[in-house]
C-alpha cells in the first residue's frame, strides 16, 4: 500500500483477523443454540439501538430484505420481537424487542462478558491486563471521528 508503513499494514491485518476471531467466538457463546448467528445479531442490534424497520435492519446487517423478513419471522415466532405499524408511515412496520427478547439479549451479553472477563483473568497477568487496557485506550482513537 502506497505511503503506508509496513508496521501499519501488518497491525491492520492482524487486528482485523483477531477481531473477526473474537467476534465469532463471542457469538458462539449465546445462551442457547436455538438462534442462528443472524438472528442473534438482529436481537442484539434491537437491544442496543432500539426499535427499527425491517428494511433498516437489513441494511445495517447487510442482508437482503427477503433474508431479513425470514429472520424477523423466526424471532417473532419465538416471541422475542413484535411488529407494529410505524406511527409515521402506516405502510411500514416497526420491529421491537418483547420483554422475553430483552431478557434474552441481556442474558447473551452477560454470558459473553463473563466468558471474556474470566478468560482475561486466567490467561494474562495483572501487568499484561494493564497493557491490554492501554492498547484498548489507543485503539479507541480509531472509533473517534
Amino acid at each position: 500500500m502506497d505511503g503506508i508503513g509496513d508496521s501499519a499494514v501488518v497491525a491492520a491485518r492482524d487486528l482485523r483477523v483477531l477481531f473477526s476471531r473474537l467476534r465469532r467466538r463471542l457469538r458462539s457463546l449465546g445462551v442457547d443454540d436455538d438462534l442462528t448467528p443472524s438472528q442473534t445479531a438482529v436481537l442484539t442490534r434491537l437491544w442496543k439501538e432500539g426499535a427499527s424497520s425491517a428494511s433498516a435492519l437489513a441494511g445495517a446487517e447487510r442482508v437482503r430484505p427477503q433474508s431479513m423478513a425470514t429472520i424477523v419471522a423466526a424471532l417473532e415466532q419465538r416471541g422475542l420481537i413484535a411488529r407494529a405499524p410505524d406511527p409515521e408511515d402506516g405502510r411500514r412496520q416497526v420491529v421491537s424487542l418483547t420483554a422475553a427478547g430483552r431478557r434474552r439479549a441481556e442474558s447473551d451479553r452477560q454470558v459473553r462478558e463473563e466468558w471474556l472477563a474470566r478468560a482475561i483473568q486466567e490467561r494474562y497477568s495483572e501487568r499484561e491486563r494493564r497493557t491490554i487496557l492501554d492498547a484498548l485506550s489507543l485503539l479507541e482513537r480509531l472509533t473517534e471521528s
